[in-house]
């Protein structure tokens, strides 16, 4: 799966997220954060699911209708915990993810607003 990590994400998260397979981008690589609207905008021209724990990307996605190509918010993750928890996202909602769905993820539940 392509995969976008906002900046706000633990860069060590991104070699988790490779090692499962993944490709994958992370904004903390990026020369300068272009803001949380561009950064949707680009993953979804390049088809990447954006992972922040930033609630604004959905906000962007589901009142200002912002296209986006699916998006995980981890909520209460610690940095050394977030790379393992998106693997486990990124298998169990691949279908729901690839249609657009955002799933926000706590350590103790999972939600999934359809895409």
């Amino acid at each position: 799966m392509r995969v976008l990590l906002d900046s706000c994400v633990a860069g060590l998260s991104a070699d988790a997220v490779r090692g499962a397979g993944h490709d994958v981008v992370w904004v903390g690589d990026w020369p300068s954060d272009p803001g949380d609207e561009q950064i949707l905008r680009r993953a979804a021209d390049e088809g990447r699911v954006v992972v922040t724990i930033d609630k604004d990307f959905g906000e962007l996605a589901v009142v200002r209708g912002v296209l986006h190509a699916g998006l995980v918010r981890l909520v209460g993750f610690r940095a050394g915990e977030q790379g393992k928890a998106v693997v486990r996202l990124l298998a169990a909602y691949e279908t729901e993810l690839v249609a657009g769905a955002i799933v926000t993820a706590e350590p103790w539940r999972v939600r999934v607003r359809p895409g």
